[in-house]
């Protein structure tokens, strides 16, 4: 059972809000002595100081500021909910780990708009780490992600699960195969993306089998590993594979699939423990056949 009551999220939020106790309890109306006692409750309840007290100045603690972050998106929530504004015109906040976005975001926005009109999307384009924080600090609603580097109790969903594939320049021998091992792979020069979630993955697909990685490049986006591989500075290994078989500077590449290397999950994931808007809901209801339709297999193929 909670301990912590909405008035004391409330008083809590307007302290950090107004930068103070005798602001916050004036915007409030009430007195400073309950605002106060209210706060030292909550802080009693949670084990740690939401702030710090320096002369009449109440500044944040590192935990405090993550935390007011997240009462005041529940509590803004709750509001709209109470109020019967939580249907359709609060924007549903969308990220979409980088790499997978070129292929799957315009293509969602755009069936989105025809298939729900009335929900409002407001999307953004991250990376692993900051895709994971957002979501804890709950940030966005909703993400379409790897399964790499999200807490545990995270809730999620799995849309698709997709199997690595090799980026090959189109005269390289490996080419003529029409799929290929990790044991074909770790004799040649490697070319990955650095992403450290993404690049320790694929290491570990080697080293599970006894095997080492020779990377030889490290690039910063899918669209230079690419490039590098297309012009035969080593192999590239990916999940998301775009569908043109040509690099970003015009060199004919191929794509092979790496059989023995399992798969990997793309899920869509939300932050625990939060009150998702009905907007909300109704896309992460539609989300698998908005993104995935029968026609495509998916970002991996």
């Amino acid at each position: 059972m909670l301990s912590v009551t909405l008035r004391q999220l409330e008083y809590a939020t307007a302290v950090a809000a107004h930068g103070g106790v005798t602001a916050a309890a004036e915007a409030l109306h009430v007195s400073q002595p309950a605002l106060s006692v209210a706060l030292a409750q909550l802080e009693t309840v949670l084990g740690k100081p939401l702030f710090l007290r320096r002369g009449g100045r109440m500044i944040q603690t590192s935990f405090g500021t993550a935390w007011l972050e997240q009462a005041a998106a529940q509590l803004a929530a709750l509001n709209r909910l109470m109020q019967g504004e939580d249907s359709m015109h609060s924007p549903v906040r969308l990220a979409v780990f980088e790499d997978l976005a070129p292929g799957l975001l315009a293509p969602l926005l755009s069936r989105a708009k025809a298939g729900l009109p009335d929900v409002v999307l407001e999307p953004t384009v991250i990376g692993f780490e900051a895709l994971a924080e957002a979501l804890q600090r709950g940030r966005i609603d909703l993400a379409v992600t790897w399964d790499l580097g999200l807490p545990a109790d995270l809730p999620r969903e799995v849309l698709a699960r997709i199997a690595p594939h090799a980026v090959l320049a189109a005269d390289h021998p490996l080419a003529a195969q029409s799929t290929l091992t990790l044991a074909d792979l770790a004799p040649e020069p490697l070319v990955l993306t650095d992403q450290g979630l993404s690049l320790g993955h694929m290491r570990a697909l080697f080293s599970s089998r006894g095997m080492a990685a020779r990377i030889v490049h490290r690039t910063a986006t899918l669209e230079l590993m690419r490039s590098f591989a297309a012009n035969g500075l080593g192999v590239g290994l990916s999940y998301t594979a775009p569908a043109p078989e040509i690099s970003h500077d015009g060199r004919p590449l191929v794509t092979r699939p790496i059989r023995d290397a399992g798969t990997e999950a793309i899920v869509l994931a939300r932050p625990g423990g939060s009150i998702l808007s009905s907007a909300a809901m109704r896309l992460a209801s539609a989300l698998p056949a908005l993104l995935f339709e029968p026609s495509r297999a998916g970002p991996g193929a």
